[in-house]
């Protein structure tokens, strides 16, 4: 049932001020009335206990007892004066003293004198002591019995004392308006606690509605999981608050677990690495570049007010793989324009030595040029079958060509047609075979190597340059996403390609490492176990 139906206010601040109200409300009723129940009890003994212990002060008084075996029941009796001015003296209602037979022999009403008592008197004419709430003659009283002695110690009677039951029910009454003002005051110290944490609340929550809110809620859960980029929100601990449906494809979490990872380190979710230290603010920056699995990401970190950050992920893999496709495409079409020019001078040539009339000559010429080529492509296929591989290094030979790095492959070569993810290894050898001629672009002899061979089920590639080589204290960190000694090209970063080579190998269970070639250089080696078929 709504709000409006009840006819409760719409806001939510209005709302949980009247339920704190009404809470403590009735916290205070409820203590009120706990404190008045053991009250009213406590009150009752605390006048049994003074009947009782006016009734012992009344019998230890040697001449009461003496009084009672050498007097009769009369008004002018020495007990009935004794107990009437034990009875004044104490503001007791009544102060009676009653012989083994039960007959009084002192009673505030001369009257009753010489009459059995209204109550049963054989507890205490047997010798025991009683402390009670009962109906009398005078009306209700707490009373208290105690056997009366002779100098011997012989029961001869008993004296009971009566406290009027009407100035017990007046203390009762007296407590409750200093009670009740005690309460009014803790009432009014909560009401006041209640109004100032409806403010605080009222600001936090923009003073909306509580159906304002759970729409809000609704709506965000909604949108953060329908959106086509990843969000993380984290506390300011570090701890997992939410991730959305997105962040956890893009991640490689479980898509059912996203609920499971709230509350968790962000660094145990992820594990260590640059991933991670980008999400956390340990690397900061726009648009940070970082590799996590296969997947190329871009991230940003946005500081919340209480101290937390929410980070949004976008899926860059196809980017940078269009990328790299138009930078292999670009080579290509630097490669064909230059052998249009040299196929031009090829045909001049050709048509002079024509018409000149060296037939023979033109053969031989032509022979020559077709063989080159046809002969790059024989040796190249003949030791690696498969055909992307193979097609990838025939058009990175015509690149390396036209760059002046001659690309080689090692005798040792021979990868038979069995790939398990020939596309994979594409990746990887484009990346190497790139790195290398750019390393070894202008160096005094250049020089490209590549080595494939298949190891059992193991393939193992290996790319050698005549570059600069790598230090040995920097051959991890070169696989460090966004390392590069590049500059960056317009349309895409740099120092993404060995991180991208390392994460595909050991996706694979394999690895990558640099180190050194044998005549100097640059050697990259990666290991794929499991890699054929």
């Amino acid at each position: 049932m709504s709000a409006r139906r009840l006819g409760l206010p719409r806001r939510a601040v209005s709302q949980i001020l009247l339920t704190q109200l009404a809470i403590a409300a009735g916290v205070v009723a409820l203590a009120t009335g706990l404190f008045l129940a053991p009250l009213s009890a406590q009150l009752d003994d605390q006048a049994m206990r003074r009947a009782l212990a006016i009734a012992q002060s009344a019998a230890a008084d040697p001449s009461l007892a003496a009084g009672l075996l050498d007097s009769g029941a009369s008004a002018d009796s020495p007990v009935q004066s004794s107990a009437e001015r034990i009875r004044r003296a104490t503001g007791a209602q009544y102060v009676v003293v009653l012989d083994l037979d039960g007959i009084r022999r002192s009673h505030p009403s001369a009257d009753r004198i010489g009459l059995p008592v209204s109550t049963d008197p054989s507890d205490a004419l047997a010798g025991r002591e009683v402390k009670e709430i009962d109906e009398g003659t005078l009306g209700r009283s707490a009373r208290g019995k105690v056997p009366l002695l002779a100098a011997d110690g012989e029961i001869v009677g008993a004296v009971s004392v009566g406290i009027a039951y009407d100035s017990v029910r007046e203390r009762l009454l007296g407590a409750i308006p200093g009670l009740l003002a005690y309460a009014g005051g803790a009432l009014a110290a909560g009401a006041l606690a209640a109004y100032l944490l409806s403010r605080r609340i009222q600001r936090q929550t923009r003073d909306l509605a509580f159906s304002d809110i759970a729409g809000l809620l609704a709506e965000r859960e909604a949108m953060l999981h329908s959106v086509r980029e990843g969000v993380i929100a984290l506390a300011p601990d570090g701890r997992v608050r939410l991730v959305n449906d997105e962040a956890a494809r893009l991640l490689g979490l479980a898509p059912d677990a996203t609920g499971g990872l709230a509350g968790r380190p962000l660094d145990d979710v992820l594990g260590a690495g640059r991933t991670a230290d980008v999400l956390s603010g340990r690397v900061t920056g726009r648009d940070l570049l970082t590799v996590q699995g296969p997947r190329v990401l871009v991230a940003n970190r946005m500081p919340t007010e209480d101290g937390g950050a929410v980070a949004t992920l976008r899926d860059r893999t196809e980017l940078e793989r269009l990328g790299r496709e138009l930078d292999s495409t670009r080579g290509l079409i630097d490669a064909l324009r230059a052998q249009d020019h040299e196929h031009a001078n090829r045909l001049h040539t050709l048509l002079g030595l024509l018409e000149l009339g060296l037939h023979e000559e033109a053969v031989e010429f032509v022979t020559e040029v077709a063989g080159v080529h046809r002969t790059t492509a024989e040796q190249v296929t003949e030791k690696v079958h498969d055909p992307l591989l193979a097609a990838l290094l025939v058009g990175k030979a015509t690149v390396a060509a036209e760059r002046g790095v001659p690309l080689r492959l090692a005798g040792t070569t021979l990868l038979p047609d069995r790939l398990v993810d020939p596309g994979g290894l594409v990746t990887i050898l484009g990346n190497l075979v790139d790195n290398a001629l750019d390393a070894a672009a202008g160096s005094p002899a250049p020089l490209v190597e590549v080595e494939l061979r298949a190891e059992g089920r193991t393939a193992v590639l290996m790319v050698r340059d005549s570059g600069p080589g790598v230090p040995t204290a920097r051959r991890e960190e070169i696989f460090t996403e966004g390392w590069s000694t590049k500059q960056p090209r317009a349309h895409r970063e740099r120092g993404l390609g060995l991180a991208l080579v390392r994460r595909l190998a050991e996706r694979q269970g394999g690895s990558a490492r640099a180190g050194e070639a044998a005549d100097g250089g640059a050697e990259f080696s990666v290991v794929l176990p499991e890699a054929l078929r």
